[in-house]
């Protein structure tokens, strides 16, 4: 019984994760740490693995016609894949509680950023320093957490380089839920271990799961993305802060 709760929790995290980009560590990760008797190192290192997959069925179905941008991919990739490695190094030293404290008060901020207008040339505006440093920030997140970096890394593209959210999304799964989770997944395993009784549940939970919500995200419009996206923000952010 615990093992079919647990695919139906991992499924429905990842659907929900694919649907409006980013939140499903917020769900699954506490659902491990509640069912099993196992540290947070471990519980994070096996949600990080489980979650490589729910890239790899999104963005499947978000890319299956039109390629991503190179340069935004590779930009991200190359600043933001040795920031996760920093991060996840650095997780055996960072108070958890202060972090998620303080990611929740950034992600608050998010929340509260989506409401803003997008301007025209926004993206012209911003130096290139600027959006590296962020990326990096968003890789440390991600490798030394687990919850709120792919709806971080929504919302820069939505802001900085005028994405619609349902694009924005297809990059999120694509470099944060496949890449930056794949590199944070294989740093915590060497440093710790995982759990592999429970993995092969939510590898598939995940793989479905992300399938399905990018199937669903791509049927939906821009609109019905953006209120999605809001609501698992002002979730996250509860969460992490309460």
């Amino acid at each position: 019984m615990e093992y079919i709760l647990l695919f139906f929790i991992s499924f429905l995290s990842n659907l929900f994760s694919a649907f409006s980009g980013g939140g499903a560590g917020i769900i699954q990760l506490p659902a491990i740490l509640l069912l099993y008797e196992i540290s947070f190192p471990v519980a994070l290192a096996t949600h990080k693995i489980s979650t490589v997959l729910l890239g790899v069925g999104a963005s499947i179905k978000f890319f299956e016609k039109n390629k991503p941008d190179k340069r935004i991919l590779l930009e991200s990739l190359i600043v933001g894949l040795p920031a996760v490695i920093i991060g996840a190094f650095s997780i055996q030293f960072l108070s958890e509680e202060i972090s998620r404290k303080m990611l929740g008060v950034l992600i608050l901020g998010v929340f509260v950023l989506s409401f803003v207008k997008n301007s025209n040339d926004s993206a012209r505006r911003v130096d290139s320093i600027v959006i590296y440093l962020l990326l990096f920030c968003i890789g440390f997140l991600n490798g030394s957490l687990s919850a709120g970096t792919g709806l971080l890394y929504t919302i820069m593209l939505t802001k900085l380089f005028n994405m619609s959210f349902k694009m924005a999304v297809g990059y999120t799964l694509l470099v944060v839920g496949l890449f930056f989770n794949l590199i944070g997944a294989i740093v915590l395993y060497l440093i710790s271990t995982i759990d592999i009784t429970i993995l092969p549940i939510l590898l598939i939970g995940s793989l479905i799961g992300g399938y399905v919500g990018a199937m669903i995200a791509i049927s939906k419009s821009n609109l019905v993305i953006k209120t999605s996206y809001q609501i698992v923000t002002i979730i996250v952010a509860y969460k992490l802060l309460f």
